[in-house]
Order: C-alpha cells, then sequence, then structure tokens
C-alpha cells in the first residue's frame, strides 16, 4: 500500500469532503429571543424541507428527530415543524459528524469545529482540555470525529470537562510513520466509538485496528483485513457492533469475534476469531462485505450498511440485500440508526434520509400537517 492509496477510492471523496471542511468555523453566538411567555426560546430557521446530504440521524427524550448534514448545519423535526440551525444560531461548525443526547435532555452536536451543547435555549461551546485522564464511567458521554484532521484520541465529558484524550503509544506506530511517514491525519484517529453491554468502550481507529477500554487498560487488536482492503487501498474500523450472543463482528463479513477474558495488563487483546456469515459475496465477487455502519433490531438481526452495495440484514442463518437506489442511479449511504419505536433508518451522502416500512426502505419526507410519513 502507498500514501497515494491510504483511502480507498470509494472513500477518498468522503475523505477529501470532511478536511476541506474544516476551517469553516464562523461560528456566531446564539441570540435567545423571548415568546408570550416571556421565556427565552432558541432562534431557528422554520423551513419546509431537509437537506439532501444528511449525514447523521438522532431521536431525542421529546421523540423529536436530529438531522445532520455535512455542510448545512441541523434540521430538528417534531412531526409538524422543521427548524433549521447553523453557524449563525451558534453551531461551531455546519459539517455535523454526530450527535447525542444525556439523560436531561441536553443535545450534544460534534463537528469539525468542536461540539456544541445545546438546552433547547442556546448552543453553547464545551471548551476542550487536553488530557491523559482515562475514565469509564456509565454518565460520561466519549465522541469521534471523522475527517477532522489533527484529532488523535477521542473526546471524553463527564458532565463539567471535555477531556481530548491522548492515545498511550501503539507498539505498531513507529513502523507505520517509518514506512508512510507524516500526513495531515493521525493512525490513531478515531472513526467510530461503540460500548458493548458490559460498558466497555470501543475505538475504531484509522490505521491501528482497535482497542478495548475497560476502565483500567486499553488492549488493541489488528487484523490487516479488517483495515485496508483487498487491491488496495484503507479502510479503516468504521464499525463495531456486538451481537445477541456477545460476540462482535468489525467492519467486514468474514469472521465474529469471541473477546476473552484478560486477567493481566498485556496490551493485547486476547480473543478467539470464528467464521462469519457462509456464503457473504460482494456484488464484485469478493468473500467479505465491508460496512460502515451497523445496528441490530429489535429481533436481534444485525443490519449492516455499506457505502454503495446497500443494506445486508442477517439473522444468524440468512443473509438479505436491500439494494438503495433513485431510479437507476445507487445512493452512496453513510450511517444506519434505530430510533426509539425500533424503526430502522439511513443517511446518505446527496439523498436524503430513508426509513424501512418492513418490507423496503423508502426515501423520507416529513408531513408538516402534524404527521410522520415517509
Amino acid at each position: 500500500m502507498t500514501k497515494d492509496c491510504f483511502h480507498s477510492p470509494i472513500y477518498a471523496l468522503l475523505l477529501i469532503v470532511t478536511l476541506s471542511c474544516k476551517g469553516q468555523n464562523n461560528s456566531v453566538g446564539t441570540n435567545p429571543i423571548q415568546n408570550e411567555q416571556n421565556q427565552r426560546i432558541a432562534i431557528g430557521d422554520t423551513v419546509s424541507y431537509l437537506d439532501k446530504s444528511i449525514w447523521i440521524l438522532f431521536q431525542d427524550n421529546e421523540n423529536r428527530y436530529w438531522f445532520g448534514t455535512n455542510g448545512q448545519g441541523v434540521y430538528r423535526y417534531d412531526g409538524k415543524t422543521i427548524l433549521h440551525y447553523t453557524t449563525k444560531h451558534g453551531l461551531l461548525n455546519d459539517s455535523i459528524r454526530g450527535i447525542q443526547g444525556d439523560k436531561a435532555g441536553n443535545i450534544f452536536i460534534s463537528s469539525l469545529g468542536g461540539i456544541n451543547k445545546f438546552d433547547g435555549e442556546t448552543f453553547d461551546t464545551l471548551p476542550v482540555l487536553e488530557s491523559n485522564e482515562w475514565r469509564l464511567d456509565p454518565n460520561d458521554m466519549w465522541f469521534a470525529f471523522l475527517g477532522k484532521s489533527g484529532e488523535s484520541g477521542p473526546y471524553r465529558y463527564d458532565g463539567k470537562t471535555l477531556h481530548h484524550l491522548k492515545f498511550p503509544k501503539n507498539d505498531m506506530e513507529d513502523a507505520y510513520y517509518a514506512e508512510f511517514g507524516k500526513h495531515p491525519w493521525s493512525p490513531y484517529d478515531p472513526y467510530t466509538i461503540y460500548k458493548d453491554r458490559s460498558g466497555n468502550i470501543w475505538i475504531g481507529t484509522a490505521e491501528l485496528g482497535l482497542c478495548q477500554y475497560d476502565g483500567k487498560t486499553i488492549r488493541w487488536l489488528y487484523e490487516k483485513h479488517l483495515t485496508l482492503i483487498e487491491g488496495g487501498g484503507s479502510f479503516g474500523i468504521r464499525s463495531i457492533i456486538e451481537d445477541k450472543d456477545g460476540k462482535f463482528w468489525f467492519c467486514n463479513t468474514r469472521y465474529r469475534y469471541n473477546i476473552l477474558l484478560n486477567t493481566s495488563d498485556d496490551k493485547l487483546l486476547h480473543y478467539k476469531r470464528e467464521n462469519g456469515i457462509e456464503d457473504a459475496l460482494s456484488p464484485e465477487g469478493k468473500d467479505r462485505i465491508y460496512f460502515m455502519s451497523a445496528v441490530e433490531d429489535n429481533e436481534g438481526d444485525l443490519w449492516m450498511l455499506t457505502y454503495e452495495q446497500g443494506i445486508w440484514r442477517y439473522d444468524g442463518k440468512k443473509l438479505t440485500h436491500y439494494p438503495i437506489k433513485d431510479g437507476e442511479r445507487i445512493v452512496k449511504l453513510f450511517s444506519m440508526y434505530k430510533d426509539h419505536q425500533g424503526d430502522l433508518w439511513l443517511c446518505s451522502h446527496e439523498d436524503g434520509a430513508f426509513k424501512f416500512n418492513g418490507k423496503t426502505f423508502q426515501k423520507f419526507k416529513p408531513n408538516l400537517n402534524g404527521s410522520m410519513e415517509h
């Protein structure tokens, strides 16, 4: 693999888009207004549409949907009204990379400019503390930034302080830099963060595999086929999910992993590799399917999202394919989300959001007359 094929052709455009958006940081403080009850409310532009570039979706405690875009800020839909928020309303950047909520109902929006906290009235900026304070608390929130150059570690928010954490040195680091040199990105770049059923934090990196943090020790797992694509290019660890049997799937369908209990301070994760999905062939005939995002539905089935090959559903025995197209054109997908009702959603680069109707994924169109429809 050469420097020129560090990222696969499929994801080259994604990296270019995300890196080019860095620097579009035109933060303007929110200026709340007063309503008839003299209460402070958030400013947002009322619109009748959603942007086509929907990368992120989140449903909050009040069942409102938040749609994060790549360059047009955030849309909030409550079933009747769509509010559009951008940098002029207080967002740090209009290229959104994650949306989460806490138990108190605050919304946290991560973008290429940093992390905003929205309390229903204003967008506050979370100040960052460079930190080595790795801790594991069930109430902490974790953040990663795909495409934010120079970010080499995850962020942990303890309710007061946003800690930008630094990874302890990986044993592969020196060999990596000796072969590839320095880049605008780091091999430690966290592509995804996942919390398993035991409360452990998993972090997928750009080039050094994945790690598990159990509150005491950071342990690494690296297998070339998880990060590097056959024929050249790098995929990175973009997806981590634990299935109903407690086994883990990382990025592709060839294997699943039985994680063993570590009783020492060994920096390597102990595991047994099992065969994954038999006869799982990509449209090109390769013996694995690379997926960017995955969710488990209420029945325990795995749903795996690919960039240009639609959705794959695995019930433990059978693999079912759902092509996602707009006419004859293949839809480029970015992420998948399961809402509070168990409904499945897709987010795409340039075709908006899609919702599963029990048989197929249909493009979502908000109904501004008071009910959700698609």
